[in-house]
């Protein structure tokens, strides 16, 4: 049955049936519909209206209006000439409305960092079976405005437009839009597009194409993106062009065209995916780029990247991480990422875990590196391979009221060079543990023992050395702590204290190590952790011997109502009751002339001092020289998002490189849209910056301006610079270079003002 329109006006006049005029205020209401005009003339046999004089028309959310409009109200079909427009609708959600939810997926991990500048287009989060656009919150609508010549309505959400214009700000706010021949309007698939489409900002045409499509709800779509420029030292002015290819819902790929002034034409593709199979799911990225003949190397260069993971049925899964490049000094040349300026150690990596065992579980790792020289006066040591590697953990709790665990791990070490030893390693430990705890103390003895058998194969100029090698150690410990608490008031507010002493006693006989080759070994840093652990020494290659015993308090204030811990104050240290004579090749014994000797005073603090002023600090004081080995400060005020002031000193003089240096970082509002960003990194031993940040941020409501300058240090001797300038033109696109990510990995607590349009909600 039709539905009832009702009509109003001044002055009602007509044929009953076949035709109505109202004038003046008249209006017409039908569900879901408001037209209002000056004059009206309703057919109800063919449900149309033709409106003259400010006319202007609601459907939900969505208005128009224009001088002059004739429309069929039931079939939203009809037009306005000289129209203006608003439509407002609600955001894309993870799960767009009409889809079923995806099933639940084990937790997809973070994307390792691979440094190369094909895009991170995507965002892949747990759960999920699509690849999606990042979702907007829940009910957080997202608004469109503009103007045309002529508005063709076509039916419900679909609207054409001749000589329009389209924009996301503000009514009121023109500081950006965008201009068209043809406007389709299309909000069943959320797609606008159009021809001879410009870019105008401030009132000045920046960009133009003969044709342009951009999602309107934040859902991706394929086609070219909106170009980029920026500028380095290195490479000269860049400008580069991707084009975004949504293959299916669980499948992309980004494909960029990048000219660099100074070096020439690079190709670059990223190509990522996500599905089920075989009872379980996989997920992967491959990343590829190639610039032939660089002018300023006049070599061809090139980079790959495979990331994949896959759980499958029964408990197994694995894992790829293949990583190559064409020469030492890719990254350094042309990675904008400072974490990528810095790798040395590429990982070519295959993994396969089992873990259907309950109490058990075992891996299989083949594993080699590609070692870069991006420093000839720093030489970086190649790693030996291992070729394969595996693993069993077995661990049963409560078997007869004990504790009892076993490690086991056979190994292959190649190495590239074939001056080097190689052999195989067979590493056992079982151990047991009787622990006793109680809520206020605890005390767990435990006994271990490590056997370890070498296999080994020496180069032919060698010296003659034994090609199997035993050793045998047993390790016994106690490990004890109890936890008091008191009520007590800080700063007028009441807290939690505890005081909790630990003491932990660990018993290795000594055996000589001389003749076993250092595979995968080193000394480990000394630290809280590792002075109640039972190997000084990371590796299986040593073990030393100990007769030792460590003595820690710690006390924590907790707020009581909630339980969070407000600070954490730590002491520690280690007594040495025999020499230590287990060393790694080229280090000498820690020996002392009395009964004892103590290790030096580890102390750390990490807190809030005031309601917004956060610290942490960490000292390594070494007792009888009465000196400081290493320590850092470092505090960050963070009264409120977009603010943030960080400062911190780290010094290390007995580090393989010494560290002296202080490092301030910021980001703080210069008024209600200025921002201005910041980093300074200063070396004091070499006297120079190690990263200095720039910037300056504009924030304009429906736009967003970003300016930075990135220098950062890559070798010793070498230096780069980054310029970024991103225009941000929200619901829309971004143009220029994104300077996000350094902003967000080298300023702890940098916050987005404005969230960062996707590149690929354009297509141009």
């Amino acid at each position: 049955m039709p539905r009832p329109v009702f009509l109003s006006a001044q002055r009602i006049s007509g044929v009953v049936d076949r035709e109505v005029v109202a004038e003046e205020n008249a209006e017409l209401r039908k569900v879901g519909t408001v037209l209002t005009a000056d004059r009206l003339t309703y057919w109800p046999v063919d449900d149309e209206v033709e409106a003259i004089g400010n006319v202007r028309i609601e459907q939900g959310e969505d208005l128009i209006s224009g001088p002059k409009a004739r429309l069929k109200i039931a079939d939203q079909v009809g037009f306005f000439d000289q129209a203006s427009y608003f439509v407002k609708r609600q955001a894309a959600t993870a799960t767009p409305a009409g889809k079923k939810s995806p099933s639940p997926w084990a937790e997809v991990q973070d994307e390792s960092e691979t440094g190369f500048a094909a895009p991170r287009v995507l965002g892949i989060k747990p759960g999920q079976t699509k690849l999606k656009s990042p979702a907007k919150p829940a009910n957080e609508l997202t608004e469109a405005r503009g103007e045309a010549e002529r508005i063709d309505l076509e039916g419900e959400n679909q609207y054409r437009m001749t000589s329009a214009t389209y924009t996301t700000c503000k009514p009121g706010n023109d500081d950006w839009y965008l201009s068209f021949a043809e406007l389709k309007l299309d909000y069943d698939n959320d797609v606008g597009s159009g021809d001879d489409a410009t870019v105008h900002f401030l009132g000045v045409p920046i960009l133009h194409s003969p044709w342009a499509s951009f999602s309107l709800n934040n859902e991706r779509k394929s086609g070219f993106l909106i170009p980029r420029y920026g500028s380095s030292s290195d490479s000269g002015f860049e400008f580069v062009l991707p084009y975004y290819w949504n293959i299916a819902p669980n499948m992309d790929a980004t494909v960029e065209s990048r000219i660099l002034s100074k070096r020439g034409f690079q190709l670059g593709t990223d190509f990522r995916y996500l599905n089920a199979a075989y009872g379980g799911t996989y997920r992967g990225e491959a990343l590829a780029e190639y610039l032939p003949d660089d002018r300023k190397t006049n070599t061809d260069r090139w980079g790959v990247v495979l990331n994949h993971n896959q759980t499958l049925a029964n408990g197994f899964s694995g894992t790829i991480n293949y990583t190559k490049v064409s020469d030492n000094n890719y990254y350094t040349d042309l990675s904008s990422q400072i974490t990528s300026t810095s790798k040395t150690q590429l990982l070519q990596q295959g993994v396969l875990n089992y873990g259907g065992g309950g109490w058990w579980n075992a891996t299989a790792n083949l594993q080699s590196f590609q070692t870069l020289q991006p420093d000839p006066k720093n030489p970086v040591a190649k790693p030996y391979r291992l070729l394969p590697q595996i693993t069993v953990n077995a661990r049963q709790p409560d078997l007869f009221s004990t504790d009892s665990a076993f490690f086991g791990q056979y190994t292959a070490f190649v190495h590239p060079d074939a001056d080097k030893v190689e052999g195989q390693r067979i590493v056992l430990q079982p151990q047991v543990s009787l622990p006793y705890i109680t809520p206020g103390w605890y005390v767990i003895p435990r006994l271990g023992v490590n056997f370890t058998e070498y296999s080994l194969s020496y180069p032919t100029s060698a010296t003659v050395l034994p090609t199997s090698i035993s050793r045998t150690l047993p390790i016994v410990s106690v490990d004890s702590g109890m936890t008091f608490e008191r009520s007590s008031n800080w700063f007028g507010r009441d807290y939690t204290q505890t005081l909790e002493p630990r003491l932990f006693y660990l018993s290795i006989p000594y055996q000589n190590q001389n003749n076993i080759p250092v595979f995968d070994t080193a000394l480990a840093d000394f630290n809280f952790a590792q002075i109640f652990a039972d190997n000084q020494f990371s590796g299986w290659d040593r073990i030393n011997n100990a007769n030792q015993l460590t003595a820690a308090v710690a006390s924590r204030l907790v707020d009581p109502s909630s339980g969070s811990e407000i600070m954490r104050a730590m002491v520690g240290e280690v007594f040495y009751f025999a020499d230590n004579r287990v060393v790694l090749p080229g280090t000498q014994a820690r020996t002392s002339d009395r009964k004892w000797d103590k290790s030096d005073l580890l102390a750390a603090f990490s807190g809030q001092l005031l309601p917004r002023l956060y610290a942490d600090a960490a000292v390594q004081y070494d007792i009888n020289d009465q000196r400081f080995q290493r320590y850092s400060l470092g505090t960050r005020y963070l009264p409120g998002p977009g603010k943030v002031l960080n400062a911190g000193y780290r010094y290390n003089v007995d580090a393989a490189t010494p560290i002296k240096e202080f490092d301030i970082s910021g980001q703080w509002p210069i008024n209600a849209r200025w921002q201005a960003v910041g980093r300074y990194n200063y070396s004091l031993i070499n006297s120079t910056p190690v990263e200095i940040i720039g910037g300056l941020e504009y924030h304009a409501g429906c736009w967003v301006l970003r300016t930075v300058a990135h220098r950062i240090q890559t070798t010793q001797a070498d230096s780069t610079t980054q310029f970024f300038v991103q225009l941000d033109l929200t619901g829309l696109s971004s143009i220029g270079t994104n300077p996000l990510t350094v902003l967000q990995r080298r300023v702890p607590g940098y916050a987005v003002g404005q969230p960062a349009t996707d590149p690929a909600l354009a297509e141009w």
